[in-house]
């Protein structure tokens, strides 16, 4: 019997690529006797509102775009009944890719669009903050607004690039947020400038280094917080970290598991959720919804 398959994608995502592929993506699909339905987003949240009305009519649901398509993808299938949730195919075309590069898609569409037919599902955890959804991050402070405020004809000229320019332009802007976090029965109270909490093996591109400590499917976030340096080689011990993909190095970060993460400051703070705006706060909680969506690999 021939299965049925949502096609949705963001014609303007990365450097515009799925346009030069469009028919050779749909052969692919065709050739393993799917009946495509196929869907160009029109406008911000058009993807979301017809994955959430649609998708559980298909077999399976592959979205090409980047971070942003994959947010709404995501959230619009948490709301969908978990019985009748299809399978999620991810075709990555934006800039950086984390999520496809922490389950192994390929960057190159026409080889991921072979392995939505020939794949196999591979559940993974979910997140919310406070009411939105998302796939692998949620995180506040120093270049975390980068992503959505970074031009998308800036991304798809410079790529990667283009992060790492608006990055070091908003350097001298970083302010430290006071924040009380509580996870289990700790409570940490301190000045931070960068937080993460992070179902993934990178963010922005950057590989953290902790490989194998990490499952995507075991009811944990990794979070990721860098408190204020009050030096010059604080910030540069902080790097050097990061880059170097070694956390103890410097002792203004820190790193803990939980499934469950509530963050309270006296001022509203915005946050990110897969690299666009979450909105402004000043309580966030943060919780693990454990093998809540499958992905094809």
């Amino acid at each position: 019997m021939e299965k049925k398959l949502l096609f949705i994608y963001n014609p303007v995502s990365g450097k515009a690529q799925v346009k030069t592929f469009l028919a050779d993506i749909i052969d692919i699909f065709s050739s393993a006797d799917y009946s495509v339905t196929v869907h160009p987003t029109k406008c911000k949240f058009d993807g979301y509102e017809y994955v959430k009305s649609h998708a559980h009519e298909y077999d399976i649901l592959s979205v090409c775009g980047g971070d942003g398509m994959l947010n709404e993808a995501v959230s619009a299938l948490m709301s969908i009944d978990k019985e009748k949730r299809p399978p999620l195919a991810y075709l990555p075309a934006g800039s950086t890719n984390d999520f496809a590069g922490t389950v192994g898609l390929p960057t190159d569409i026409r080889r991921a669009a072979k392995m939505v037919v020939d794949g196999n599902p591979f559940f993974c955890d979910a997140g919310m903050l406070n009411d939105k959804h998302f796939a692998y991050v949620a995180a506040f402070g120093a270049f975390t607004s980068v992503s959505y405020n970074t031009a998308q004809e800036f991304k798809n000229i410079f790529g990667h690039l283009a992060y790492v320019l608006e990055g070091i332009r908003k350097l001298p802007s970083i302010k430290p947020i006071h924040l009380k976090i509580s996870f289990d029965d700790v409570v940490i109270e301190d000045d931070f400038v960068l937080g993460m909490v992070t179902n993934s093996l990178q963010v922005g591109g950057i590989k953290h280094g902790l490989g194998t400590a990490i499952s995507l499917n075991d009811g944990l976030f990794e979070v990721f917080l860098v408190k204020r340096p009050h030096t010059a080689a604080g910030w540069q011990n902080i790097i050097t970290a990061l880059v170097t993909q070694d956390l103890e190095k410097t002792d203004d970060i820190i790193f803990f598991k939980g499934s469950k993460i509530k963050f309270e400051s006296n001022e509203d703070i915005p946050w990110t959720v897969d690299g666009e705006f979450g909105g402004d706060m000043s309580v966030a909680e943060i919780t693990n919804l454990p093998r809540s969506f499958s992905v094809m690999v």
